[in-house]
Formats: structure tokens, sequence, C-alpha cells
């Protein structure tokens, strides 16, 4: 199961409080104040009430770890299944990619700043350069904001309940010091958090071929643990591209082994075979000690091709951003039942006044779509060595 100790949608003390209190000798009609007040202070940190509150997700991940590609099947999987999406692309590389392998966004940085333009006036790499558009990006936060309001804002005239009319999709930059090292990316999304109500969980992706190669595979690890301290979101990491882990090379271990990242130290034998990392042997066991102790990483894996895989990471996803609360009346004792059960519960149900379409009867998935509609994208600043 995938830990969530940053992603709790309410404060555990209020529902020891509360519990506490029902269950003690006190009249119904203090019982009955009680759960109120909690209803009431809980309806600021998970959309119950009279405000307005939008979900989505944060994608993020290295070059060619299919962030594109995810998007565009996110998308299209979400609204298949009822949920009115928003695609925003805040990677201002994007024009180079194939109209092929582009999907339709309702926000496009583009508009506002290109990688290539910033890359020829200042005679920037495209490191530098990225960077440089995130920092503009924050200067300019009042342009995106005027962006997204229209999105949000849909759900107070065309629905009764209470969060926002789009399901958001961030799809950001690859390069990785954007969300461990610099500081202005992170900045961005605090900003739409704090002054559009945002619960947003950040998606990180990580290629799966990483498995094969031990070296690579603390790599991720290190990253993966970098980014969810740095960011300080509720935070899913995923295994992208399961479906092709071993075209690089059958792997050492099962894969349970590489989702739940316990007992590292059975992958020093496996370096250890390797010429060029056995030198570094004490660095990796090092780097090793460093991720277990603080037990925060873990992988949930992903097949964009398939249903079943999709959906069982919204799942996942909706109850780290709090989605799974929005339709669901009742005291705090309730929604604590719900925080800690499983994640089996039926992604097609909806809050009220949502319903299933009959031409969303049938996934896309089960359609005849050639190959390259879900094909993975090559990223836009380096080109794939493997």
């Amino acid at each position: 199961m995938i830990r969530s100790r940053l992603c709790s949608p309410f404060s555990p003390l209020l529902t020891v409080r509360v519990s506490l209190f029902l269950r003690s000798k006190i009249s119904p009609e203090f019982r009955a104040g009680v759960a109120n007040r909690a209803k009431q202070m809980m309806s600021r940190n998970i959309g119950f009430g009279e405000d307005m509150v939008a979900y989505g997700q944060v994608v993020i991940g290295p070059p060619g770890s299919g962030k594109t590609t995810y998007c565009n099947g996110m998308s299209q999987f979400l609204q298949l299944i009822g949920r009115k999406v928003a695609v925003v692309n805040l990677d201002p590389a994007n024009d180079a990619l194939p109209p092929s392998n582009r999907y339709d966004c309702a926000v496009n940085i583009e508009d506002l700043i290109k990688l290539s333009d910033v890359m020829n006036e200042h005679s920037l790499g495209p490191n530098g350069g990225l960077v440089y558009c995130m920092d503009y990006l924050e200067k300019n936060i009042d342009w995106l904001q005027s962006k997204l309001q229209p999105l949000i804002k849909d759900g107070l005239s065309s629905s009764s309940f209470d969060f926002a009319d789009h399901y958001i999709l961030f799809d950001f930059p690859g390069q990785v010091e954007l969300f461990f090292l610099h500081e202005n990316a992170k900045r961005v999304i605090m900003k739409l958090i704090k002054k559009m109500d945002l619960r947003l969980t950040a998606v990180h992706l990580v290629d799966a071929h990483l498995c094969s190669d031990p070296g690579k595979y603390v790599s991720a690890l290190l990253l993966s643990l970098s980014t969810m301290l740095h960011l300080e979101l509720p935070h899913v990491n995923v295994l992208s591209k399961i479906d092709l882990i071993e075209n690089y090379g059958k792997l050492a271990f099962n894969l349970d082994f590489y989702t739940d990242v316990q007992e590292l130290s059975y992958l020093q034998d496996t370096l250890d075979q390797d010429p060029r990392s056995a030198k570094y042997r004490k660095l990796t066991k090092e780097l090793c000690e460093v991720i277990e102790d603080f037990g925060l990483v873990d992988f949930t894996t992903l097949d964009i091709q398939d249903k079943e895989s999709v959906g069982n990471l919204v799942k996942l996803i909706d109850k780290t951003n709090g989605f799974i609360f929005s339709s669901i009346e009742g005291s705090a004792v309730e929604f604590s039942k719900i925080a800690v059960q499983a994640t089996e519960w039926d992604y097609f149900r909806y809050p009220s006044g949502f319903y299933m379409p009959f031409s969303y009867s049938h996934s896309f998935f089960d359609l005849e779509l050639p190959f390259s509609f879900f094909a993975a994208v090559q990223e836009k600043y380096m080109k794939d060595d493997e």
C-alpha cells in the first residue's frame, strides 16, 4: 500500500478528540453540536461546505518518463468516467513535440513564453532556459490565475455540489532540478494552492526500465525522495511503461522488491558484479540507508494502455488529494474510517450531479486505435541514449 504520511487531508488530532467526545456520556444535543463543528472545520481542508475546491495532479518526472503521454491518456480516461478535465501545459518546450503526440490543453504556457525564444534571446542552453521560464512564470502568476479562474468558477453555475467544474492536470517540464533544487516551480504550485484553493497530488513518473540497472534504480530512489521532501505535496511515485520493463534486461528480483523499496542491501551483491559500480560500494550503501531511514519512497506501477492499471492509479490519487471525500456527508469519525481503509472503492461512483453518458459506457482503451496514439513520448530536452 502506498504510504501517505504527507497526504493526510485532515488533522488526526481532530479526529481523536471528536471520537472521544462522541463516545463519552454527554447529552445528544452536545454530541450533535460537536459533530457539526467538526464538519465545519474539516470543510476547510477537504472541500466539504460552501467553498469552491478544485482537484488535480502535478505531473512531474525525468525526461523520457512519459509525462505528456500520461497527461494525454489520463485526461481521456477521466473524461470517459464522467469528469470534466482541463490539461494545463506548463512546459515551455512542448512546441518541439510532433503534432500527433500533443494533447489539447486548456492553458498553454507557450502563450506567455517559449523556451526557444528564451534560448535565442538570452544565449542560454535548455537547462538555463527552463529555469528562466519558471522564474518568469512565477513573476507572472497572475496570468496563470486568470487562465485557471474560468475553469474553477464554471462549477458555481453548472452544478450544485461544492467543488470546481474541472479536474486539472498540470504538465510540468522534465528538468528534475526544478523540483528538488530550485524553488521557482514549488513557489508557483504553492501560490496556486493558496490563492485558488487547489487540492493537488504530485504524480512523479519514473521510467520502469531503470529497475534493470541497480545503479540507476538507486539514483531514481534518491531523486524521488528529494522531490518528495522538496515539494511537500501529497505524493505518488509511479513506475511508468511497466509493460516495457524487461526490454532492457531481466530483473534481478521480483517486481515487488522494486515497488516496496525495502531491504535495499540485497542490491549490493548485484552492484558488486559490475566493476564500474564496485568501487562506489560504500557510497551506494550509505545512500540506500538514507532512503530506508526516511521510509517514504515506494512505487505503484502504470501501463497507460491498460484501463485497469490507469483505474487503480486514479483510485490512489483520488484518495491522496481528497477527491474521494468530496461527495461524502458525515461526521469526523466517518471520515476517519474512510481515510484508513484500503483503496478498493469504485471510481465509477460520482458525486451527486455527475452521470455516466451512454457514449462513455466503453473505455477508449478497448477501441482499435493505432499504437502511436499511446506511444511513449520522446522528451524534449535531451535525446534518449538507451
